[in-house]
């Protein structure tokens, strides 16, 4: 019968931070982090009265996602995945590389929607991660 750390090969705690080095946990994490981009890209595009259809949500999303996985590997975020640190270097490396990528193919980048989508990806992408701070901390009190 499998446990539910059957895939687990270490599980380590650094303060208030868990490293799951060899775990499944990092997939789920960043299936988290990819979900918070989708739905921005999904809000923006019914509030702005675009279609909410998967080929319109991928298109406005595309360059935000290519930013987070860059933001994954420049942190080596698989290692400490729910990090506030690691989920600043996503959230910066999901803004900037993401309007770069916008910029180059001719896609818009207004102030106003780079102000927009810097404060709404780090309300996502550091929100899960401080739930999952909280979530931890209050189950593993006596």
């Amino acid at each position: 019968m499998r446990t539910a750390r059957a895939g687990v090969r270490r599980v380590t705690r650094r303060g208030d931070e868990l490293d799951v080095s060899g775990s499944r946990e990092p997939a789920g994490m960043l299936a988290l982090d990819v979900l918070a981009v989708l739905l921005f890209a999904a809000v923006g595009r019914r509030s702005h009265a675009e279609g909410v259809s998967m080929v319109g949500i991928a298109d406005t999303a595309w360059p935000f996602l290519a930013g987070t996985v860059t933001g994954w590997g420049v942190a080596r975020a698989w290692r400490r995945p729910s990090s506030s640190a690691n989920g600043v270097m996503v959230w910066l490396a999901a803004v900037a590389l993401g309007m770069l990528l916008r910029r180059l193919t001719g896609e818009g980048t207004a102030w106003p929607f780079v102000v927009v989508a810097t404060v709404v990806l780090a309300a996502l992408f550091l929100g899960w991660r401080a739930v999952a701070h909280v979530v931890r901390g209050q189950g593993e009190r006596p």
